[in-house]
């Protein structure tokens, strides 16, 4: 057994200390506006040049200014769309110009057809507007990134960056940086920087150091899915330097470096806000929940009185985030003395590896608690354990003390979240799982993979889970 002590209390990975603005965001704002000021620019001068040129025709098109501003933001938007302002590559993407202006041009082809069958530009016009466009827009987006080049190779405007790599990739990856010319690599540290003991001492440091952006070898972030989160959460984006071995994080895209493919994790703009709302949505709709179901309650507790001697009410102390131990409010559905002869069962355990302890026919489940685990209402009190912020709606399960001492140093990462109600793994197997590893596999899953939608996905899947019963005793 590997059992991680708790030092401190940590929030949830998933969750910024406050809310903040994506590190170099002003930088990348800057960048896009230059950009954007002057595709306008091209664009006006083509389309003033083309009707000059051009064989001269009436048209509200020519007669009136909110035409050019029509024609701009057209072909403004086709620009964004096909993410000719994202950063690295995208404005020498030579290419993608001459298709979005196409595309752009044709968009207002149809918009003049559908306003006014008869009366448009000129063709000549119309064809020397869309060549002079290409023209010009590829023209100036060579100088921007020739004047930017050139400041970079004398050291300015370049992207500060942390490097983690370990000894023996630290030249080849440092190289690899530094002949992009983009960015500044103001510390290089290796993998062990990320180990549990450091990693604290590490975000700290990153942050005091105000970088935007951090590369890490796959070597390095290997086994520890959490570091994405820490990262994210700190609005610093992350790239992940090529190895021997693929891969391919769930939130990455790929991006080149001097022509080497490597993910790129990208932070989000406003950093927690997703969380949070996750808490105000656990939070209202918890306490609605909880009010509207009044009446089940009163019921539930009243079979349960008349069904065995006992408490109505269960409670088992169970390890939640960062391993702080809290209790777990569910309806009784055993006899009492049950923990007690568990220690009995353990024989029978229907869980191969032994992690969890599930057993199909329990003999110390009463008769109401059959039909209240049967459709999952014995874990309805849980909702007062999300009120007070123990629990979430969705999230992975929170596991009795005697499970958690069985935990592999890689299952500790469930601890890292907040846990929840329902998750993926009850809505992908519930009971029929066989093995814990399984279980990890999907909660990790969904930990790479959370988002405000999934946790909806999630509700809406239970609810037809519970209802057909799936795979629940």
């Amino acid at each position: 057994m590997n059992k991680t002590p708790l030092k401190s209390f940590k929030p949830d990975l998933r969750a910024a200390k406050f809310f903040r603005l994506q590190k170099g965001i002003i930088i990348r704002s800057l960048r896009i506006v230059t950009l954007v000021i002057f595709d306008i620019i091209s664009l006006v001068f083509a389309w003033k040049t083309a009707l000059f040129l051009g064989t001269d025709a009436q048209s509200p098109w020519t007669e009136k200014p909110s035409f050019v501003l029509i024609n701009t933001t057209v072909q403004i938007s086709i620009f964004t769309a096909i993410k000719l302002y994202k950063q690295g590559s995208s404005r020498r993407n030579y290419v993608g110009i001459v298709k979005a202006v196409s595309l752009s041009i044709l968009i207002l082809l149809l918009i003049a057809f559908l306003y006014e069958p008869n009366r448009y530009i000129s063709r000549s016009s119309f064809l020397l507007f869309w060549l002079l466009s290409i023209i010009c827009i590829c023209i100036s987006r060579y100088l921007i990134d020739a004047i930017t080049s050139f400041i970079r190779a004398c050291g300015k405007l370049r992207h500060p960056v942390f490097l983690i790599s370990d000894k023996q990739d630290e030249k080849y990856h440092t190289k690899l940086v530094e002949k992009e010319k983009a960015y500044k690599v103001l510390q290089i540290a290796d993998s062990s920087c990320l180990d549990l003991a450091n990693r604290e001492a590490t975000f700290e440091y990153i942050r005091h150091l105000g970088i935007t952006e951090a590369f890490i070898s796959w070597d390095a972030i290997k086994r520890r899915q959490y570091v994405c989160w820490h990262f994210q959460t700190a609005g610093i984006h992350i790239r992940i330097l090529p190895t021997q071995e693929e891969y391919h994080h769930p939130k990455s895209e790929f991006t080149w470096i001097d022509n080497v493919l490597c993910p790129k994790i990208s932070a989000p703009m406003f950093v927690g806000v997703d969380f949070w709302l996750k808490r105000c949505f656990d939070l209202v709709f918890s306490v609605i929940l909880i009010f509207l179901l009044a009446p089940v309650y009163l019921l539930i507790a009243t079979l349960i009185k008349l069904d065995s001697p006992g408490c109505i009410f269960f409670r088992q102390k169970r390890v939640g985030l960062s391993g702080k131990e809290f209790k777990i409010w569910k309806f009784r559905t055993m006899i009492t003395d049950a923990d007690k002869i568990q220690a009995k069962l353990e024989a029978k355990n229907e869980i191969k590896d032994g992690v969890l302890f599930k057993l199909k026919d329990d003999p110390r489940i009463t008769r109401i608690g059959k039909f209240l685990r049967r459709y999952s209402l014995d874990e309805l009190p849980q909702l007062f354990n999300v009120v007070v912020g123990e629990m979430s709606l969705v999230g992975p399960r929170p596991l009795p003390i005697r499970d958690v001492e069985r935990f592999q140093n890689h299952h500790f990462i469930r601890q890292e979240v907040l846990p929840g109600i329902t998750g993926l793994w009850q809505v992908s197997g519930r009971s029929n799982i066989e093995k814990f590893e399984d279980a990890v596999k999907l909660d990790i899953h969904y930990i790479e993979n959370w988002s405000i939608w999934l946790d909806l996905q999630i509700l809406f899947k239970t609810v037809s889970v519970v209802l057909l019963k799936s795979g629940a005793y």
